[in-house]
């Protein structure tokens, strides 16, 4: 897989990115604030966001494609969740949430406008 070369994806970057973040805050308040419930709910859902981007971008269809970007976009409200819940504990100070928050309202807003625009393709060739 290291020869081929994809497509710089705005989508596929920032949730990549945004895992990477998770990651690191998982080690952070596993280690130092030590909370393992939470993050760990925060870690699988927020990872989950990339991977199933990740599966959408190798769909064999626009039909799989809407479903794993659904499934995404499913994710990203959880992890918004958690990421709200682990402000209001006092588990991640205003910096830290305002930052992720930042983030995971960023890509609800890719996928929900990439699925507007699959979901209106496949309308619009269903017509003819």
């Amino acid at each position: 897989m290291e020869n081929i070369e994809f497509r710089r994806n705005i989508i596929r970057d920032k949730s990549f990115d945004f895992s990477v973040r998770i990651i690191n805050l998982f080690k952070l308040l596993t280690s130092e604030r030590k909370e393992f419930v939470l993050s760990k709910q925060l870690l699988r859902s927020a990872t989950s966001i990339g991977a199933n981007i990740e599966e959408g971008i190798a769909a064999f269809s626009k039909k799989e494609f809407v479903v794993k970007l659904q499934i995404s976009y499913k994710e990203a409200f959880e992890a918004y969740y958690w990421i709200k819940l682990l402000h209001k504990t006092e588990f991640i100070n205003e910096a830290e949430f305002k930052s992720l928050e930042k983030d995971v309202e960023e890509i609800i807003k890719l996928l929900t406008t990439i699925l507007k625009t699959t979901k209106q393709n496949i309308n619009d060739t269903k017509k003819y």
